[in-house]
């Protein structure tokens, strides 16, 4: 089991960092020229940069934004997962075996964890839910839609 490693301190941010953060986040593929262009230093300084966000953790890694539906996943899931006694741990190795959960967050509160997965079908919802209620109680809730999507914590 993973633990996560306790936080760094908050690294200090200029406008500059934060306006090549944004602009990461809107285009994780941009090049250092272009991204140079739109915060208004050289290549070599935005590179720069770069590099310095990464050594402070700031920029954790690159990644790429997929759309679920062109895979076939029509529907999206909330699922609030309730341990049986003594399950806790049996319950949370389940959830990473089952690649249909896509995020899960341990949690204070009645549940202990906050799941989303993805959907082909509504009939895949109660295969892949009884994979777990036999060590758990759930309580699952449908999207409709993203009102907000995943995004940067305010920068300032």
């Amino acid at each position: 089991m993973s633990k996560r490693p306790a936080a760094p301190s908050p690294a200090p941010l200029d406008e500059i960092d934060r306006a090549l953060l944004a602009a990461l986040a809107e285009d994780g593929r941009a090049s250092v020229s272009e991204l140079a262009r739109q915060i208004g230093l050289s290549a070599p300084s935005t590179s720069e940069r770069l590099r310095r966000l990464e050594a402070q953790g700031v920029i954790g890694g690159y990644t790429v934004r997929i759309d679920p539906r062109a895979l076939g996943y029509t529907l999206q899931a909330i699922v609030r997962v309730k341990p049986l006694p003594g399950q806790l741990h049996l319950v949370e190795e389940v959830i990473r075996r089952i690649p249909e959960f896509i995020e899960c967050d341990k949690v204070t509160g009645d549940d202990c964890f906050i799941a989303r997965l993805y959907l082909h079908s509504i009939e895949q919802l109660d295969e892949i839910l009884n994979k777990v209620t036999e060590r758990a109680e759930t309580s699952t809730a449908i999207v409709k839609s993203t009102p907000v999507a995943r995004r940067l914590p305010p920068l300032g």
